[in-house]
């Protein structure tokens, strides 16, 4: 007789969720339900447009990571191919959507070109200044060259309005006659022949010659404007080829003499760099580049971040304002309609202009000439001294893009443009 069968009851054995699982999902439901209250539970399933783009110093904009956060609530990612604004001007702009040149000469050469261009937009200006430290600013102050601003907050002063007339004189290498603060013999126009040994603190000094390190000319908005500079200085502050407006060729002759005339004042620094701001800004800067040409937007953004971080300004770097002035307005410009796209964004959204004002731009608003008073109201509330306009207004007018195409590629040997290169 067989057994009769039995009922097994299997019982089953619960799994504990591990510590780490059971710590982590408050956390998980927070970020989930921020996501949701923000808008973003979607996100990483939204279609992002990427924008292909060739960009100079400007680029620094849409590198910051607020910028891209605010363009990305849009939709939009920048990728960004960094050159020269010249060198954007003179090359192929197969496959991109948007150029960003630093100034009105390399956007007028872009707009002039056959390529199809839709919308652009001027969104902020930004002076050309030269950034310096401050035992060099006080040494160009003891040669008559420097005249410093009135600090307001006690600190020592960030900046100084510069005798751009007087400054040339340091700047050719030979002594000057009937200039006792241009140093004498093989002193003649480096820092100790104009006192650099007896103003700096302790036993530091330096021989070398007084220098602006620039950019590539070939290449940079920022050297070609310094070029403008020195060439309006040079003519009496006249603009180089206009002065003879019905004789060609005494015009021409005007422009090879004040070409050949400055040529040295760019050219003794040696080998180009790609961008003085690095160097600038670096922990070595003041051994790199005593002097250095930069947009006074750099000098401010690193101010505002360097009291953020620290609760101070950065006293030992100051910024040097040339007399005459120099103005640059970068231009972004469309290529299609994504880029197109992109233009409407940087014009019209409220946070991206806030955003520029936060990193140092002066927003162009209706009426105005790049003097915002809201970049002033922003830097008086974040504890940086806000410069003050030079009484001298006068403004160093570019020469035509003819005449400045001709004194950029004297100075710099430049090589032909190359519109079929793609790289």
């Amino acid at each position: 007789m067989s057994d009769e069968p039995r009922l097994t009851i299997r019982r089953t054995t619960h799994r504990r969720v591990p510590l780490l699982v059971r710590c982590a999902l408050p956390l998980a439901l927070v970020g989930l339900l921020s996501l949701l209250i923000t808008g973003n539970a979607l996100r990483p399933f939204e279609r992002i447009t990427v924008i292909e783009s060739r960009m100079a110093s400007k680029s620094d904009y849409f590198r910051d990571p607020e910028v891209e956060r605010l363009l990305l609530k849009h939709g939009i990612r920048v990728d960004i191919r960094r050159l020269g604004s010249r060198g954007i001007a003179t090359r192929s702009l197969k496959g991109l959507d948007v150029v960003f040149p630093s100034g009105q000469p390399a956007a007028k050469l872009i707009l002039d070109r056959p390529d199809d261009t839709g919308q652009t937009v001027r969104p902020f200006v930004s002076p050309l200044a030269l950034g310096s430290f401050r035992d060099y600013a006080e040494t160009l102050v003891k040669a008559g060259v420097a005249t410093p601003q009135r600090s307001t907050n006690g600190d020592p002063t960030l900046y100084y309005d510069l005798d751009m007339a007087k400054f040339m004189t340091l700047l050719d290498g030979v002594d000057e006659r009937n200039n006792p603060s241009d140093g004498e013999g093989t002193q003649a126009d480096t820092w100790n022949g104009i006192g650099y040994d007896d103003v700096a603190a302790g036993d530091r000094s330096n021989s070398g010659s007084v220098l602006v390190r620039t950019s590539n000319v070939c290449e940079s908005n920022s050297a070609g404007t310094y070029l403008s500079l020195l060439a309006f200085v040079a003519n009496g502050e006249k603009t180089p080829g206009s002065s003879h407006p019905n004789d060609p060729k005494r015009a021409e002759e005007e422009v090879d003499r004040i070409s050949a005339e400055i040529k040295p004042l760019v050219t003794l620094q040696g080998m180009w760099a790609d961008e003085q701001a690095d160097s600038y800004f670096s922990a070595l800067g003041e051994s790199l580049a005593p002097v250095a040409l930069i947009y006074e937007h750099q000098f401010l953004a690193h101010q505002i971040a360097h009291h953020g971080k620290n609760g101070k300004q950065d006293t030992s770097r100051v910024l040097l304002y040339p007399k005459p002035f120099a103005l640059t307005e970068p231009q972004l410009i469309s290529l299609s309609p994504q880029g197109d796209r992109l233009v409407e964004l940087i014009e019209e959204d409220a946070e991206l202009r806030q955003r520029a004002l936060e990193l140092g731009f002066r927003i162009r608003v209706s009426g105005e000439d790049g003097a915002s008073k809201e970049l002033d109201t922003y830097l008086d509330d974040h504890g940086i001294q806000v410069p003050v306009p030079n009484r001298n207004q006068t403004k160093a007018l570019e020469p035509s893009l003819d005449v400045l195409d001709d004194i950029i590629n004297y100075v710099g040997d430049c090589p032909p443009p190359n519109l079929d290169d793609t790289a």
